[in-house]
C-alpha cells in the first residue's frame, strides 16, 4: 500500500483558506466552502496548507482528524495532490472541479486516450484530457513511460506505487480503452483539435472565471499593439468606384427578399463574367473601412459594415482574379482604407494556380471560378487582447464577413459560394507573409450565376 507520507498537499491555486471565529472558510470564486467544528490539529494543517506545499508527514497527516480533513478537502477539489516515491515527487494531480468517483478496477489494459495531450507550460510538463477534472503536472519523466503504455514493473517503481499511477490516470480520463472510444459515436465522431478547441473557447468546468479568458490585453504591458492597417503591398494602387449609398437605399432588395433568394451558386456564367465595377460594389459595401476610432492608449477601432469583437476587425480580403472584365488576372489585396487593389501575385505564379486549382471541387464540373476572395487574418490584432478565445473569435468573424459578402452578392443578382476549406500553404507563398503573422481562414467564389437566378 502506499504510505501516508509519499504525498504533498497544497491547495489548488487560487484557493485562498481564511481562518473566522469557529472554523475557517475556503474562497476560490465563484466558489467556497465553511469549515467549522476543527480540531487544533486540524487548524493548524489548514495555515500550514495555506502557507505553501506540505509533505503529509508535515501536516501529521497520521492523525486521524487531520486524515480526515485532507481526504474532505482533495475529495471536493480543493487540494492538488503530489504522489511520491520516497523523497522524490513523481507527479501531481491538479483539479479544477469537483473529482468523481474513482472507476472500478478492472477490463482491458488502458492506453492513452486520443484526445490526451502532452505539453510544455511555464511550470514544466502536463498531461491535459479536455473533459477531465484535473490536470496531471509530471516530475519524473518516468511517468511518460507509463503513460504511453509501458509496463510498471519496467519503471523501477514499487508494485503498488506503479498500480496507483495506472488508477490515476485512469481517474483523470488521460487513458481510456481505445476499443471503448472506437466504439462509441460521440468519442470516435470528435477530433482531438475539434474538442480541445471547444474546451479551450469556452467557459466551464476548466475555465470558470474572466482570468486569462476573454478579452484581458494580457500583452498591454509587453507588446505594442498591431495597427489597424496591413503594411501596403508594393505594388501601384488599383483605385475603386464606389457605389451610390444613397441610391442603392432606394433600390435595393427588401432584407426579407435578399435572405429568402440567398443559395450557394456553384455554376458561373464564363460569358458573363463580373466586372470591375461590380468587385468594386461588392468590396465597398461588404468591407470598406468606415472610420477609425482613436483610444486613449493609442489603440485603433475600425468600423466595418460587419462586426468584429473588440472592434479589432483584423481581417484582409484577398481576391484571385481569373476572369473580371475590366481587371487584369492575378492575386490582389483589398485596402479597405482607400479602397483600393494592390497587386500581390501574378496570375501564371504557381502559388496563384494551385489556389485557383483548389476551388475547383467546390464548383459544378470542377470549372474554375471567374473571382476566389480569400479572407485572412492578422491573428495578432486579436490575439493581443484575446486570450484563450482568440481563435474562436476569428473564426465567427470570418462567419459573419462570409454573411455579409452573401447577402450583398444576392442583393447584386451574383453568384456566391463559401468554402470550407483553403490552401494555407499555398496562400503563404502567393504573398510571403509569415503564416502566425497573417493567415487564410476562409475562402468565397464569387462571380455572374449561369442561367436565371
Amino acid at each position: 500500500m502506499i504510505r501516508t507520507h509519499d504525498f504533498r498537499y497544497a491547495l489548488r491555486p487560487g484557493v485562498t483558506c481564511l481562518t473566522v471565529p469557529g472554523g475557517a472558510v475556503l474562497l476560490n470564486p465563484p466558489h467556497n466552502e465553511k469549515l467549522t467544528g476543527l480540531t487544533p490539529a486540524q487548524s493548524q494543517a489548514l495555515k500550514a496548507l495555506n502557507r505553501g506545499r506540505v509533505t503529509a508527514g508535515e501536516l501529521a497527516a497520521e492523525s486521524e482528524s487531520v486524515a480526515t480533513l485532507l481526504d474532505r478537502l482533495a475529495g471536493a477539489g480543493w487540494l492538488e495532490v503530489t504522489v511520491r516515491d520516497g523523497d522524490r515527487d513523481l507527479y501531481t494531480l491538479r483539479p479544477f472541479t469537483t473529482p468523481p468517483a474513482r472507476p472500478s478496477a478492472g477490463g482491458p489494459r488502458p492506453v492513452l486516450s486520443k484526445f490526451t495531450v502532452i505539453h510544455r507550460d511555464p511550470g514544466g510538463l502536463v498531461l491535459e484530457h479536455p473533459t477531465s477534472w484535473c490536470d496531471l503536472r509530471v516530475h519524473d519523466p518516468r511517468l511518460l513511460a507509463l503513460a504511453a503504455g509501458a509496463d510498471p514493473t519496467e519503471l523501477g517503481l514499487p508494485e503498488a506505487l506503479s498500480a496507483r499511477i495506472a488508477a490515476d490516470l485512469r481517474w483523470g480520463g488521460f487513458t481510456a480503452d481505445p476499443a471503448a472510444e472506437d466504439r462509441d459515436f460521440t468519442t470516435r465522431s470528435w477530433s482531438a483539435p475539434d474538442l480541445w478547441f471547444h474546451r479551450r473557447s469556452t467557459l466551464g468546468s476548466r475555465t470558470v472565471t474572466w482570468d486569462n479568458f476573454g478579452p484581458t490585453a494580457w500583452a498591454k504591458d509587453e507588446f505594442p499593439q498591431r495597427p489597424a492597417r496591413r503594411a501596403p503591398y508594393p505594388g501601384a494602387p488599383i483605385a475603386l468606384p464606389a457605389p451610390d449609398l444613397a441610391t442603392l437605399r432606394a433600390t435595393d432588395p427588401a432584407l426579407t427578399a435578399v435572405l429568402e433568394d440567398r443559395r450557394s451558386c456553384r455554376s458561373f456564367d464564363d460569358a458573363r463574367p463580373i466586372t470591375l465595377a461590380q468587385l468594386a460594389e461588392l468590396l465597398y459595401r461588404s468591407a470598406r473601412t468606415r472610420s477609425v476610432e482613436s483610444t486613449p492608449d493609442g489603440g485603433e477601432l475600425p468600423s466595418r459594415p460587419y462586426p468584429s469583437g473588440g472592434s479589432v476587425h483584423e481581417l484582409e480580403l484577398y481576391p484571385v482574379v481569373r476572369n473580371v472584365e475590366g481587371l487584369t488576372p492575378g492575386m490582389y489585396h483589398y485596402d479597405s482604407f482607400e479602397h483600393a487593389l494592390r497587386p500581390v501575385a501574378p496570375a501564371d505564379s504557381a502559388a496563384v494556380q494551385r489556389l485557383v486549382r483548389t476551388t475547383t471541387a467546390t464548383l459544378a464540373n470542377a470549372t474554375e471560378p471567374q473571382l476566389l476572395l480569400l479572407i485572412s487574418a492578422r491573428a495578432g490584432r486579436v490575439m493581443w487582447s484575446y486570450e484563450s478565445v482568440a481563435y474562436a473569435n476569428i473564426l465567427k468573424h470570418v462567419g459573419v464577413l462570409m454573411q455579409t459578402l452573401y447577402l450583398t452578392a444576392t442583393a447584386m443578382n451574383l453568384g456566391a459560394v463559401a468554402q470550407g476549406f483553403s490552401d494555407t500553404a499555398a496562400f503563404t507563398a502567393a504573398t510571403g507573409a509569415d503564416e502566425l503573422e497573417e493567415c487564410n481562414v476562409g475562402s468565397m467564389i464569387l462571380g455572374t450565376p449561369a442561367g436565371d437566378r
